[in-house]
């Protein structure tokens, strides 16, 4: 893929987004409640699916929530399955009711 991934924090649609080149590729929802932060879903553009987007999203989002301090709550199953392969420096992981850390 030679198009420039690009990651960005999207305040206003609370979503992380990523770009190749101009196009949207997809986006990480996330629902802030005080402390803490919800990711509950997300989407990869069908045509792009299988050159890794999701993964890329995934940490970028995922390192700059731990930049900010918030507590990560991952219900998005992508987003669970993520950090059950990969480990975010500084980032704190409330794992939801139910849904045990990964192993």
């Amino acid at each position: 893929m030679a198009d420039e991934l690009t990651v960005t924090r999207n305040d206003e649609a609370s979503r992380y987004e990523i770009h190749v080149g101009d196009e949207l590729g997809g986006f990480l929802e996330f629902e802030p409640a005080g402390d803490r932060v919800e990711l509950p879903h997300t989407e990869i553009d069908p045509a792009f699916t299988g050159k890794g987007l999701g993964s890329k999203l995934a940490g970028e989002a995922l390192s700059d929530l731990a930049r900010r301090g918030d507590t990560v709550i991952p219900s998005c199953p992508f987003v669970a399955h993520y950090l059950g392969e990969h480990d975010v420096e500084g980032l704190s992981v409330e794992w939801p009711e139910g849904a045990g850390e990964p192993s």
